[in-house]
């Protein structure tokens, strides 16, 4: 399916996906369990499908946080909320959440159960080997609500593709600075914002933006090169085709169906604008420019 098709579903579940990060109901979810600040519920609430794991682990499926960031916040957040417990607590506020932004009429509807039901089969379908985060919430039980299974389900695809990403990161000897570096330069996400909230520091960004010069991928004014464009689009194109085999799996038909589910969905999450501006995820152009002018 090397048709753009994988990142066509990308763009739709993506917004689905990041209610967890920028919801209230997350926050209030996390809060409730006694995690203390946002960092500490972000943590948590993602890594939980891992178990109770070390900061060393999380940072290195994440891959783009700085070891103390992550280290503030785990393995302290087990010892006020075991991660069973943070599992039924994130599954309840997306499931909130999304009833919230979308309303309990298309929350109950037949359009978004279906959207669940195909999500799930992908999901289901889904190649693990060597995609930690991904096999992880592979392995999570399949919820009773059509909406928190929507969400675990494009969590499990959106995971999936996230360490096919990390690896094709690794394989092109993209460093977790460079990569940030290279994203905010390529427009897809504003530097400043990705510096602090992973917590790098002025002198670490600007060592990665050298070695870039060095290697001829950013000019002396930092923009982005042709070759440094070259190395991004060759990530891209890699995170792509590592991300295809659920699709197959699940069959282009029902893939393109999914996807004209998601579109509304999307959309709506994107106007409740929830994400902020010169977002960390990398969203561009199509439903984000629509709703970024909306």
């Amino acid at each position: 399916m090397a048709d753009g098709l994988a990142r066509m579903l990308w763009e739709r579940y993506e917004p689905v996906h990041d209610v967890v990060y920028f919801a209230p109901e997350a926050r209030e979810a996390a809060d409730g369990l006694g995690l203390r600040g946002f960092w500490m519920g972000y943590f948590a609430l993602r890594a939980a499908p891992l178990g109770p794991v070390s900061a060393p682990v999380v940072t290195s499926c994440f891959y783009v946080f700085h070891p103390d960031r992550v280290a503030r916040a785990l393995p302290d957040a087990w010892r006020y909320a075991d991660p069973e417990r943070v599992l039924t607590a994130r599954a309840r506020a997306v499931d909130e959440a999304l009833t919230r932004l979308l309303g309990p009429d298309t929350v109950a509807g037949p359009l978004l159960a279906e959207a669940a039901d195909l999500a799930w089969e992908a999901a289901r379908g889904a190649d693990t080997a060597g995609r930690v985060l991904g096999a992880a919430n592979q392995a999570l039980p399949r919820p009773e609500r059509p909406a928190a299974r929507l969400w675990q389900a494009l969590t499990t695809l959106r995971e999936h593709r996230g360490d096919g990403h990390v690896a094709a990161l690794v394989g092109h000897g993209v460093g977790p600075v460079a990569a940030m570096v290279l994203k905010a330069a390529a427009g897809e996400s504003d530097a400043g914002l990705l510096r602090d909230t992973r917590k790098w520091d002025p002198a670490d960004w600007a060592a990665a933006e050298a070695a870039l010069r060095e290697r001829g991928r950013l000019d002396q004014a930092g923009r982005i090169t042709e070759a440094g464009a070259a190395v991004r689009a060759s990530v891209e194109e890699m995170t792509d085709a590592a991300a295809e085999q659920p699709w197959t799996s699940l069959g282009r038909d029902a893939a393109v169906r999914l996807a004209e589910l998601l579109e509304p969905l999307a959309r709506a999450v994107l106007a409740a604008r929830l994400i902020p501006a010169g977002n960390p995820v990398g969203l561009t152009g199509g439903l984000w420019e629509t709703a970024a002018a909306g």
